[in-house]
């Protein structure tokens, strides 16, 4: 009888401590795929850094380039990309939001239309940005006559973030607790009251996430401005007018410029300092609209 026991003791102990191991394997996993998720990211940034922050200054942004890029600053690039992602997002905003308002409140995810929409957009979302390159080229810059333009830059990006915005905010729509459906149904109140003052407020933090990941997504694009925005240099004046945007510019001084690789990474910072600035922004915006609602 003693010596059951003590089996059946050893036992248990044995598989506790078969357990207690799993478990130390996973939690060792889970935090060196986290700490490798950390660290890539922070050792782009430190080099990067190391070689950029040197040459950033007040000059480096509000100068124009000289010496193909070698020299000078950054100024015509940097007010063509905000040119091309305020096209861009003016674009994308009102149709996306409208477009994932459909599909979440108008048909189901099942429904033939849903199913189609869906995967036109899924799709969409994976096709190479070359291709809305060359599409915004034909078409914007070619067909509709726009040429080299900030205009056609921004409506080439609109085009290719368009599809991921509007699934993101498909899904932070559909996200919304059902309760919340089922009491502005017993309040009887009309589906634009509902989305107006329940629906949109409870997602904004998550359309806020979509609003981010679309800037991120247009504001690292090369290959579409390439052959819609242009390439020069020169501070454009009117949204007609050519301009090349930072990510091109890293582009060119990186591969084209000999000597250029200081200022490409003076200007990879600058871009990154600009995408963490919206972020920020947009946060306290979703913020800001969830307390006012």
């Amino acid at each position: 009888m003693v010596s059951n026991i003590k089996s059946k003791y050893a036992a248990n102990e044995l598989n506790l401590n078969k357990a207690k191991f799993k478990h130390n394997i996973i939690a060792l996993a889970i935090w060196s795929t986290a700490l490798l998720t950390v660290s890539l990211p922070l050792m782009m940034l430190w080099t990067i850094g190391v070689e950029g922050f040197p040459q950033l200054s007040l000059q480096f942004l509000l100068t124009e380039p000289t010496h193909a890029g070698r020299s000078g600053g950054i100024l015509p690039m940097l007010i063509s990309t905000l040119w091309i992602l305020c096209i861009c997002l003016v674009t994308v905003v009102p149709i996306g939001l409208g477009c994932a308002l459909y599909l979440s409140e108008c048909v189901t995810a099942d429904s033939t239309i849903g199913r189609i929409v869906g995967l036109s957009l899924d799709v969409l979302s994976g096709v190479p940005s070359i291709v809305f390159g060359l599409f915004g080229y034909a078409v914007f810059a070619i067909q509709l006559g726009l040429g080299f333009s900030i205009l056609s830059g921004g409506l080439s990006l609109a085009c290719m973030v368009l599809p991921l915005f509007i699934r993101t905010t498909e899904q932070a729509l559909r996200a919304c607790p059902t309760a919340y459906r089922r009491a502005a149904e017993a309040l009887d109140l009309s589906l634009f009251a509902f989305v107006a003052r329940i629906l949109l407020p409870s997602a904004a933090s998550n359309i806020a996430i979509a609003f981010i990941i679309s800037t991120g997504r247009a504001l690292a694009e090369t290959a579409v401005l390439i052959f819609t925005a242009g390439y020069v240099t020169r501070i454009p004046s009117h949204w007609s007018d050519s301009g090349r945007a930072l990510s091109v510019h890293i582009y060119d001084l990186s591969m084209n410029v000999p000597g250029g690789q200081p200022n490409a990474a003076a200007t990879a910072v600058v871009l990154m300092l600009l995408i963490i600035v919206i972020n920020l922004v947009a946060h306290r915006l979703s913020k800001r609209w969830q307390l006012l609602e």
